[in-house]
């Protein structure tokens, strides 16, 4: 088939190229031309593991291509994937600008039967809105063309996206025509071959409820096992024991039951938001995912409420080195990470931080504010063990694989006398590394 997807960021990017690697024809829209010219130079905007080989190849094989303009890209397309932003605004609420710019556009240039696909997180109803939209331009043309919206939300984890789209769980598609049912089976059925049960299929708002009810339970499960953490923490019980014992109950399991320093990302944060606020706009008060939210908040000051309590409030003088910046392993993406709360605590309080991460630095240099480098506030070096040099502690806030067993005599040698970690992912044993003259705090050990 030959498919335009609007938008490359992590959604746009992944969903376009992963679609070419299976022999469809693809181009990818973006309104940023400096975005657009980098990626038919191989240069890519973000960070996702192995899709910068994939996008180079099936740029060279002419399976894929980029370009700024949506209206050439219809030319050649009969299928519309609609990957666009959808921020969230003051109040939560997911912002639809871009989403209903595209079906503008869509509306003012189709000529022929196409399904468009929301495939952006969208708030229930949003369909709806896209389809009144292209047929308001439609009737200003004075054009009769049939089309079908369907929403088709995707489920990729960041630093694993391409196995997820490739090896998928389950594909959701939200549809009222079997035309359009039809096109979007025979489109995703490369991907269900091992069965054709993966491939869901229901209605339109269902299906945008799904996506938003999937991310709100795993951001549930995360918060509350941060809060028996916490409690375990009062109650000199030790976490990871319990961890253990509920994960192995099949109704549990151990998925997301990891008590940290908190969720963040570009999804958990802003779908849990925008769930409430369709909640409160329905005079609906979804206590339970409120309850979460505010975990989470909380939980991202839970290094430095036990610094705090170690130390004490003031920091000046002190160095922290700090492990980690985005908000999980295998991903660039700072949006919401852990890592800025602690950075910005710390650095309050009057201490200098040096911090460390395989692959975040650049984004953290263009997102964390200028006068915190100037002023030498915060400083990033090009090592893990470099963030140590003459620092009090380290705090682990990003559990990246380098992280997991690293040289703790050479880092006793790098610390200041009396080291102290703060283990913000429950990657170390607190016996063994008191063994090896560490003072040790992790989350609910």
């Amino acid at each position: 088939m030959n498919l335009t997807v609007v938008g490359t960021g992590y959604v746009g990017l992944v969903t376009g190229t992963c679609f070419a690697e299976m022999g469809h024809r693809v181009t990818c829209v973006d309104v940023d031309s400096r975005k657009i010219e980098n990626l038919k130079n191989g240069v890519l905007p973000i960070y996702e593991p192995g899709l910068d080989a994939m996008v180079a190849n099936n740029v060279r094989e002419k399976r894929l291509d980029f370009t700024t303009s949506l209206p050439e890209a219809m030319e050649h397309s009969d299928v519309y994937f609609i990957a666009v932003g959808t921020p969230p605004g003051e109040d939560g609420s997911a912002d639809l600008q871009y989403v209903l710019a595209v079906a503008r556009t869509i509306g003012q240039h189709l000529d022929r039967y196409a399904v468009v696909v929301d495939k952006s997180t969208v708030p229930v109803g949003t369909a709806e809105r896209v389809r009144a939209t292209i047929m308001e331009e439609l009737q200003k043309r004075g054009r009769e063309v049939e089309f079908d919206v369907v929403s088709n939300p995707e489920f990729l984890k960041e630093g694993a996206a391409i196995n997820d789209f490739m090896k998928p769980d389950r594909i959701v598609v939200g549809a009222e025509s079997e035309r359009s049912i039809d096109i979007m089976r025979e489109l995703y059925a490369d991907f269900t071959r091992r069965s054709h049960e993966r491939l869901l299929v229901m209605g339109v708002r269902d299906a945008e409820m799904t996506k938003y009810v999937a991310n709100a339970m795993l951001a549930t499960k995360i918060s509350f096992m941060n809060e028996v953490a916490n409690l375990c923490d009062r109650m000199q019980v030790d976490v990871e024991n319990v961890r253990v014992g509920i994960g192995s109950d099949s109704r549990i399991g151990y998925s997301f039951i990891y008590p940290g320093c908190g969720y963040g990302g570009s999804c958990f944060p802003k779908d849990v938001k925008a769930l409430i606020r369709m909640a409160a706009a329905h005079d609906f008060y979804p206590r339970v995912m409120e309850a979460v939210e505010a975990r989470n908040d909380e939980q991202k000051g839970y290094l430095f409420g036990k610094i705090t309590a170690h130390y004490g409030p003031q920091l000046s003088g002190r160095t922290f080195g700090l492990w980690g910046l985005a908000f999980k392993p295998g991903t660039d993406d700072m949006r919401e990470a852990p890592s800025k709360v602690l950075l910005q605590q710390l650095i309050v309080a009057g201490a200098k931080v040096r911090a460390y991460d395989p692959v975040a630095m650049e984004v953290a240099r263009a997102e964390l504010p200028a006068e915190w480098f100037e002023q030498g506030h915060l400083t990033l070096v090009n090592h893990q063990y470099d963030a140590l040099e003459g620092a009090d502690a380290l705090a682990l806030v990003t559990e990246w694989k380098p992280f997991r067993h690293p040289d703790f005599d050479a880092m006793r040698r790098l610390m200041s006398p009396d080291p102290v970690i703060f283990d913000g992912r429950n990657q170390y044993h607190p016996e063994s590394i008191t063994a090896d003259g560490f003072i040790y705090y992790g989350v609910g050990r």
